[in-house]
């Protein structure tokens, strides 16, 4: 509604890129990236690269950035298992450049 859209701009909104090594390919983890994404109302995208990690970008309100960064470090899909999750270029933007958050071929 109406009251979030106030809200994330008065919490600043903020993108940062993500790394997630371990094993988190073929283990749906960019589908539960994207759930939980979804569920904090952030955007962004998620893609699995031939390096055999995954990687994306997250964009929105601060504190709900902070809580997916969290989720990537120590949580993932049920099967999973994280080594390790690197974030990058963050910076504060005044509005969101993505339209939802998608999984990237």
């Amino acid at each position: 509604g109406r009251a979030a859209g106030a809200m994330a701009e008065h919490e600043g909104l903020v993108s940062v890129d993500y790394e997630v090594s371990g094993k988190v390919q073929g283990v749906f983890f960019r589908k539960y990236t994207q759930g939980e994404a979804k569920r904090l109302g952030l955007v962004g995208w998620v893609q699995n690269t031939s390096r055999g990690t995954v990687q994306g970008q997250i964009q929105g309100p601060t504190d709900r950035v902070r809580e997916l960064q969290e989720w990537l470090r120590k949580v993932g899909s049920p099967l999973s298992r994280i080594s390790r999750a690197e974030f990058s270029n963050e910076k504060k933007i005044t509005a969101l450049e993505h339209k939802d958050f998608q999984i990237l071929k």
